[in-house]
């Protein structure tokens, strides 16, 4: 297994550069893993594809306004932090630019002065550092939440109108940095379309880090090394999903995460799903055993990424490849604001 493997030609073209309005008007390409089948279809005749007690699993995470830019207290350079995951009380691991510039003891002020920022320590020589923040008035969360912005993939190159459009509707809590796209199709009409089947909807978290934007740079991909994330599966949803899977339905994971964040929470022993908090650094490649989910909803993924690693463990990789080619070749459009793909 090569690196390599898991490329395609991606034209620039047809990255979306913004959603589809509605969000359910846009294409979906249907993968059928026993036949090797490969339709086309729309995103609101995802409910043909499913039956009376399937369970649909859903990542409620919510994008956190984590990209802050600054000045460095001393030079008053321009700085800007992307916040990746609170370590502790107040204290963040951050992606930093300019990054070999900022040791240790560096003060880094946003806004105003709503907020002060100071390096702790090196994660990274290049960028990753351990930043202290506090906040002049009030919560530190309340003053990034005023002054930062969401994050953007880099290869969405057009600012968004409005950032709820990075946002899916079953968002709760902002905890990541980035969004769980393959939700960003779900509409209100839709969900209660899927509802009034008897596909019962459950939440799961998982919060996306900064490896979803990280093509593999390894020629083997089982050198590469995956960031940790945090994930929790509640006692309602583990109840959810073990009664489905009693009953012989279906668990259809809604994105990578979701398919993450299932599988990491998977008793071997007692072969059952388990309520679970914690962190995940769950690396799926080809080989490895799905022990949850039955089907999955995702979005088209970059070249050379762990998450067309996944769907080719999960679909098969010359399967996975062909529909790439097919979805290209049709003018798909692709990436977080693209089209998306169900896999039975």
């Amino acid at each position: 297994m090569r690196t390599e493997d898991f490329d395609y030609d991606l034209p620039t073209g047809l990255i979306a550069q913004q959603p589809v309005e509605p969000r359910d008007s846009c294409r979906l390409l249907v993968v059928d893993r026993a036949s090797g089948q490969i339709d086309h279809r729309t995103f609101t005749d995802l409910p043909e594809y499913l039956v009376r007690g399937d369970v649909l699993v859903v990542n409620e995470t919510r994008v956190l306004p984590a990209r802050l830019t600054g000045a460095k207290d001393e030079t008053g350079g321009a700085v800007e932090v992307l916040l990746l995951r609170e370590r502790y009380q107040d204290t963040w691991e951050c992606l930093v630019k300019p990054g070999r510039r900022l040791k240790p003891g560096a003060r880094i002020v946003f806004g105003e002065g709503e907020l002060i920022g100071l390096v702790v320590d090196i994660i990274e020589e290049s960028g990753g550092r351990l930043v202290r923040l506090h906040a002049r008035e009030g919560r530190v969360l309340d003053a990034v939440r005023c002054i930062g912005e969401v994050p953007l993939p880099p290869y969405i190159t057009r600012p968004l109108k409005d950032s709820e459009q990075y946002q899916t509707m079953f968002a709760r809590d902002e905890r990541s940095v980035a969004a769980p796209t393959a939700g960003l199709h779900f509409t209100p009409g839709l969900v209660e379309r899927i509802s009034a089947m008897g596909v019962r909807i459950v939440p799961v978290e998982l919060d996306v880090g900064i490896d979803t934007f990280r093509p593999v740079s390894e020629e083997d991909p089982r050198e590469h090394h995956i960031h940790t994330e945090h994930y929790r599966v509640s006692e309602r949803a583990a109840t959810n999903v073990n009664a489905a899977r009693e009953r012989g339905r279906r668990v259809i994971a809604v994105g990578t995460t979701a398919v993450r964040a299932l599988e990491s929470a998977f008793d071997p022993e007692r072969d059952e799903l388990v309520a679970r908090e914690g962190r995940t650094d769950l690396y799926i490649l080809p080989g490895h055993r799905f022990e949850v989910v039955d089907a999955m909803v995702t979005n088209f993924h970059i070249p050379r990424s762990t998450l067309l690693m996944l769907v080719s463990a999960f679909a098969g990789r010359n399967l996975v490849m062909r529909a790439y080619r097919s979805a290209t070749e049709e003018r798909y459009r692709m990436l977080s604001f693209g089209d998306a793909m169900l896999i039975v």
